[in-house]
């Protein structure tokens, strides 16, 4: 029996993959514990599990509560690119990785895994396993960093360089090397090469086991008889941290599928009620919290803005999409789903609802679409998933290499 401590962010997205590994391994006999918010971590992985609290106050998130927006808080929703960049490593990841530091050290001494598993956005899981000599594996819940996306920006890679290095002095070792974004034990890929193309990053210690996904707390009632078997039901949704960016777009997306209402029906998860629910409503069903997984057996499409998880997600089920970044490592998402010809890209910022319902009929009706993304699917579910991302972790435990 192993012990595995699983460091992740308040960020509901980043926890989700991991739920399902951790399972995995208790199922194995193995001692599994969490450092990071409690309240939004046993939403997630359930009431009994158990978690160090980190940062030590951490009952209620940076955001105005468990997990939500977290990396927003205080971000204008119109802030792109570089900027974006700025800010999240600036005003999140570098402060919450201070501020998670005594924490994960706390739980190291209280709990003494034999592994740490830290979220690539929990520098701190991973800058303290380094210090204290313990193997640590990467949880990679997007694929956007194995891209290296700012190769062709050295000035802006050197500044986020000299951002981490200072932050290893600070709560790490300052003798220490590598990026504490890619282990140089364990790499775990919750994608695989056949949407996310091969890695830039990240050496040989990659491993690609597509998407994890585990039973999830469902909203208390979903009207499920209001879904129209004769229609192709289409999804829409702007992930968990995206709401107060996404009045407009909502709003278009709602007009492109009543335009279409004769063949389209629409969920809408709506977390600020900017649709204003129509009870009853035959053609857009808005509601603050969806079922999304549930769903997603059941839908012809989704229109959203190329979240990891939401992208890994439907194409697990082998759901086309409609894909509208907004920031952060959704622009490289979309441009994957684009690449493996699995969806249509459109301007977040832009696009109306002429532009959102020409994209929708494509992914609807295209069958070259529809194809890539059942190529897709089939190679997520051949990659092993939960299983293969615990097997990893057994052996890193045991000190043998992954295969």
């Amino acid at each position: 029996m192993s012990s595995f401590l699983f460091v992740v962010p308040p960020l509901v997205g980043h926890v989700n993959p991991v739920v399902g590994v951790a399972s995995a391994l208790a199922a194995r006999g193995h001692r599994v514990a969490w450092a990071g918010e409690p309240a939004l971590v046993r939403r997630l992985a359930g009431p009994d599990a158990v978690v160090h609290p980190c940062p030590p106050d951490a009952s209620q998130g940076p955001g105005g509560g468990p997990g939500a927006g977290v990396a927003d808080s205080g971000r204008p929703p119109d802030l792109r690119g570089p900027e974006a960049l700025r800010f999240l490593w600036e005003r999140f990841l570098v402060p919450l990785a201070e501020a998670m530091a005594p924490g994960v050290r706390e739980a190291v001494g209280a709990f003494r895994p034999d592994v740490v598993v830290a979220d690539q956005q929990a520098l701190a899981g991973a800058l303290v396993a380094e210090d204290l000599g313990l193997p640590w594996a990467t949880s990679a819940t997007t694929s956007a960093e194995f891209a290296d996306a700012l190769a062709s920006m050295p000035r802006v890679a050197a500044w986020n360089d000299t951002l981490i290095g200072g932050l290893r002095e600070r709560i790490g070792n300052p003798g220490g090397s590598g990026d504490p974004r890619f282990s140089p034990h364990l790499v775990l890929a919750f994608s695989t090469p056949e949407l996310a193309g091969p890695a830039l990053r990240g050496g040989d210690r990659v491993r690609w086991v597509g998407p994890s996904l585990a039973a999830r707390p469902r909203p208390a009632a979903f009207p499920w008889h209001r879904l129209d078997p004769g229609r192709a039901l289409v999804l829409v949704t702007l992930g968990t941290a995206n709401a107060g960016a996404g009045r407009r777009f909502l709003t278009e997306a709602a007009s492109a599928v009543r335009a279409r209402a004769a063949r389209v029906q629409a969920v809408v998860a709506d977390p600020e009620g900017v649709l204003g629910e129509r009870a009853g409503d035959p053609d857009v069903i808005a509601l603050p919290h969806v079922p999304q997984l549930d769903l997603l057996e059941r839908t012809a499409a989704v229109v959203c803005h190329a979240g990891h998880n939401t992208v890994c997600e439907a194409l697990w089920y082998g759901v086309p999409l409609v894909v509208a970044p907004i920031r952060d490592d959704q622009p490289v998402i979309a441009a994957q789903v684009a690449a493996a010809g699995a969806g249509v890209r459109i301007r977040f910022g832009r696009a109306g609802a002429a532009a959102i319902g020409t994209a929708l009929d494509t992914v609807l009706d295209e069958p070259g679409v529809r194809a890539a993304a059942a190529e897709v699917s089939a190679a997520f579910r051949a990659a092993g998933g939960t299983t293969a991302a615990a097997d990893h972790l057994e052996r890193l435990a045991r000190r043998e290499d992954p295969v």
